[in-house]
């Protein structure tokens, strides 16, 4: 439902009946599909008409309890593809009920916790925020020890590798780290954004391109899978809003865009 209202703020559809006229045309959140498609359950009054058949067309929908539908799920091969990945000490029974659940998601936190170890024990306003000038924070290792971290001062100046030097130091300690300052590297694009035309697609909101779904000169249909776009760990799949040849793809994968940067352009039969 997050997905969805988040979906409809940035598409100003503010209307039902909006909604419901745009729909076989809009391209909503996987989530939100896979909801309507009853993967985590139905409602007590059932699902809302005639909005479920036009998000999701000719996709099949569950008519029962998701799990009667499954098929086995096989935790032994998925906690050994897991232990070879990233060790036996890091998977227990709850990183494989995770997994079973929220397999990306989960992957996702391994890669990062097998990169950088476990940062549950710093502050979280420090892991999301930053440390200021001469600031201390204290880091709560274990039982009875702590470890006292202060950042002095940061470098001026960049090298060619675009890293800024750090200066800290730990219990007393001075220290110092070269590390690439992400906004002095960034670059920053600029998209073509789509028209009013029927076969220019726009990204229906903000995110990276994480897969290419169509090609040049092929002929699509209205709901012909474009693009997936990811924000905030919500996939969309941008769909043809009209029949047609794909003329243009104006993005790729590893693309950064903003609502309404143009995606692609089709010849319209």
């Amino acid at each position: 439902m997050g997905d969805l209202a988040q979906f409809l703020v940035q598409n100003e559809l503010t209307n039902a009946d909006e909604v419901i006229a745009k729909a076989e045309t809009l391209s909503f959140p996987s989530s939100v599909v896979e909801y309507f498609e009853g993967k985590i359950g139905i409602p007590h009054h059932g699902f809302p008409e005639p909005l479920r058949t036009k998000v999701l067309g000719n996709r099949p929908y569950m008519k029962g309890r998701p799990g009667a539908e499954m098929a086995p799920f096989d935790y032994d091969t998925a906690r050994a593809n897991l232990v070879k990945k990233y060790g036996k000490n890091v998977i227990n029974e709850e990183t494989l009920v995770s997994y079973s659940l929220y397999p990306k998601v989960t992957e996702d936190f391994l890669k990062f916790q097998k990169t950088y170890g476990s940062v549950s024990v710093i502050p979280t306003a420090k892991f999301f925020g930053e440390m200021t000038d001469d600031e201390e924070v204290r880091i709560h290792l274990d039982k009875g020890k702590k470890l006292f971290v202060r950042m002095p001062a940061v470098g001026t100046t960049l090298n060619n590798k675009g890293e800024r030097e750090v200066f800290f130091e730990l219990n007393g300690n001075p220290r110092s780290l070269h590390i690439l300052d992400l906004e002095a590297s960034k670059v920053i694009e600029q998209h073509e954004k789509a028209t009013t035309e029927p076969g220019s697609v726009g990204a229906p909101m903000p995110g990276v391109v994480i897969g290419i779904k169509a090609e040049l000169g092929q002929k699509v249909s209205v709901g012909t899978p474009i693009c997936i776009l990811s924000a905030m760990k919500m996939e969309t799949v941008v769909a043809a809003p009209v029949e047609g040849i794909l003329k243009r793809l104006a993005v790729k994968v590893g693309d950064s865009l903003k609502g309404g940067d143009l995606l692609a352009e089709i010849t319209v039969n």
